[in-house]
C-alpha cells in the first residue's frame, strides 16, 4: 500500500511508525516538507482524496490539529486514535482513510499497534454503508441522491 505520511516533529514514536510501515512493505510517501500541522494535514488529505495514496497517517502533538486539517479536504475521513480498538473501529464503522496520532502521548509500541490495526482492517462494515455514504454527501465529495 502507498501511505501518505506527515508529522510536525520527530521523535521515537514517529520513527517507530515509519520503521513499521517500511518493514511491513508499505510505500511511505512524504507529501510535504512543511513542519506546520495545517499544511501536513491538508497535504496528506489531498494525497488520499486524489488517489495518489491508499491511506494517510498524520502525527502532531495531540493528533487533533492534523486530523482537523485533513478533514477539511473533501473525501477525507480522518480519525484520531489512541489505541488499536479505536483505529479498527474507525475503519470498520466510518471507513476512515487517514489516521491521526499523537506523537507526544503515544508510546512508540502503542502507536505501531494502532497503525497496524488501522491498516489491517481493509473492509468497512457493510451495515454502515449508508452512514458512510452520507459522510460523502455532507462534504460534497459524493453527489446527493435525487429524491
Amino acid at each position: 500500500m502507498r501511505i501518505a505520511y506527515g508529522a510536525d516533529d520527530e521523535n521515537e514514536t514517529t520513527r517507530a511508525v515509519i520503521d513499521y510501515l517500511t518493514k511491513a512493505g508499505h510505500e511511505v510517501v512524504r507529501v510535504t516538507g512543511s513542519d506546520k500541522w495545517p499544511d501536513i494535514g491538508e497535504a496528506v488529505g489531498r494525497a488520499v482524496a486524489t488517489g495518489q495514496t491508499d491511506y494517510g497517517v498524520v502525527l502532531c502533538w495531540t493528533g487533533t490539529g492534523t486530523a482537523i486539517a485533513a478533514n477539511k479536504v473533501p473525501g477525507v475521513r480522518a480519525a484520531l486514535a489512541w489505541e488499536p480498538w479505536i483505529a479498527k473501529g474507525a475503519r470498520l464503522w466510518n471507513d476512515a482513510n487517514v489516521l491521526a496520532l499523537s506523537l507526544k502521548r503515544l508510546a512508540p509500541d502503542v502507536a505501531v499497534e494502532v497503525v497496524q490495526a488501522f491498516l489491517d482492517t481493509t473492509t468497512p462494515d457493510a451495515d454502515e454503508a449508508e452512514n458512510i455514504a452520507r459522510l460523502g454527501e455532507l462534504d460534497g465529495s459524493v453527489a446527493n441522491p435525487v429524491d
